[in-house]
């Protein structure tokens, strides 16, 4: 991967996670992620929508944005894998608290809110890649 867009996904942006509803239909959020050795990693409540999306069709797509002023953007595709609750997932969910705030007194306030209730990571190693503005 180009070290542009390695810097570029490894910035502290918001991405907008797709999953496939029920119906088929796509479902958007707005998620906080970490992109590390070509996993992008976002922490999930278990009983939310993607989560139950997931867990019928593995399928995603997400898109970072580079904000305002900057109109790069990376959208990755693939096959999703559920981290499920537990110790080995607190590590991860922490790093992306973490990577969303620029003091660690602050990132450790709001994971204190967080940090028990239930929640998976969901794991993407992408299977396609689409680049723009780069």
């Amino acid at each position: 991967m180009e070290a542009e867009v390695l810097e570029f996904l490894q910035a502290d942006r918001h991405a907008i996670l797709a999953t496939n509803g029920r119906n088929g239909s796509p479902q958007l959020t707005p998620v906080w992620y970490v992109f590390e050795d070509g996993v992008l990693y976002v922490s999930a409540q278990t009983k939310t929508v993607k989560v139950k999306n997931l867990r019928r069709d593995a399928t995603v797509s997400v898109c970072i944005d580079g904000g305002r002023g900057d109109a790069r953007y990376v959208v990755l595709s693939g096959k999703a894998e559920l981290i499920e609750p537990g110790e080995s997932q607190k590590a991860l969910r922490w790093q992306i608290v973490r990577h969303y705030y620029a003091e660690e007194a602050e990132a450790k306030r709001y994971y204190e809110t967080v940090q028990d209730t239930i929640g998976a990571i969901i794991s993407l190693r992408a299977e396609r890649m689409v680049l723009s503005g780069f």
